[in-house]
């Protein structure tokens, strides 16, 4: 069965708590494993979490403030350490490529692995895929900062029932796909349409346009919300955003599953966070992150009129 779920590394902004590491975050989907923004102490949580160096392919930085991005010397180096035996491609704004240099060769060590840069120069599709197309969205925020958008390609999901009352078994159902017909029968009378599932990594920005393009119709979103609701204006001049308007923009763009995370230290109760982000619309499925959770892709909606099928689990 494939795996498609979050493990949250750290949630903590700017500096790390008793109980808050900072940022870090890897998306598993499938065989592909996206590392985002890496702060410090990343190496040690992916140890904690049970991510090995060796499930990496991909880094994604939003932007070179030290909370999202000290960790990469440390991370770098062990994917170096335990000679990963495929390529890792990074990608990161290029206005910030000697802070990625930099920490790429903080200390001395041997390089083993490709480790392939691909720098941001402005928003659009980084990966057309398959298995699916990776975009960089730019956001709002006092350094260059982009957000990140993973959408798998739709496809059609057989309906056994439907190919049994046709007699259509075995290498024919794959005939069936590749040429859309068989025998008289269509495509569209023995399935229905799979939407592609979609994630969206919204970090270290001000409400803006941005936001809801990484947002819209999103399967998972996790998004920072740094600041409670009477910190609006503290939200603003810092860049960032608060609980209610993570919230907010999550419901108008139809999000299924909503993560808030990078919480400022100033806050003790993450409860407040779920509140206002509640109390501002959001009324879908709702996690505050804690570190080392682990939090399911949500299961694709099953078509109107359709039941579950055997084996449907992506």
């Amino acid at each position: 069965m494939s795996v498609r779920e979050l493990v949250v590394l750290g949630t903590a902004s700017q500096v790390p708590t008793r109980h808050r590491n900072h940022n870090g975050y890897v998306l598993l989907w499938d065989g592909e494993g996206i590392l985002f923004d890496p702060g410090e102490g990343s190496q040690r949580q992916m140890l904690r979490a049970g991510v090995a160096a060796h499930d990496l392919t991909r880094i994604c930085v939003t932007h070179f403030h030290g909370d999202h991005s000290l960790g990469l010397a440390g991370v770098i180096q062990r994917i170096n350490l335990d000679r990963v035996p495929h390529p890792v491609t990074a990608h990161f704004p290029a206005s910030g490529g000697h802070f990625f240099e930099r920490l790429r060769y903080a200390t001395a060590y041997r390089e083993t692995v490709s480790l392939v840069e691909r720098p941001v120069r402005e928003p659009g599709v980084l990966v057309a895929g398959p298995p699916f197309a990776l975009s960089a969205v730019r956001l709002s925020h006092p350094v260059d900062t982009y957000g990140y958008r993973l959408v798998e390609p739709g496809g059609r999901r057989m309906l056994p029932e439907r190919l049994a009352a046709h007699g259509i078994t075995g290498p024919d159902v794959g005939r069936l796909q590749r040429d859309g017909a068989l025998r008289g029968v269509t495509l569209d009378e023995v399935s229905v349409p799979r939407r592609g599932q979609r994630f969206a990594f919204v970090m270290d920005t001000r409400l803006c346009d941005g936001v809801y393009e990484l947002a819209d119709g999103c399967d998972l979103l996790v998004i920072e919300s740094t600041f409670l609701d009477e910190d609006v204006a503290l939200a603003k001049e810092y860049g960032h955003l608060t609980a209610g308007q993570a919230g907010r923009a999550a419901a108008e763009a139809g999000v299924r599953h909503l993560v808030l995370t990078h919480f400022s230290q100033r806050y003790d109760d993450p409860a407040a966070f779920a509140a206002q982000a509640r109390a501002a619309g959001y009324a879908g499925e709702l996690t505050v992150a804690r570190d080392l959770a682990r939090v399911p892709v949500p299961r694709r909606r099953t078509a109107p009129g359709v039941a579950d099928g055997p084996g449907e689990q992506r």
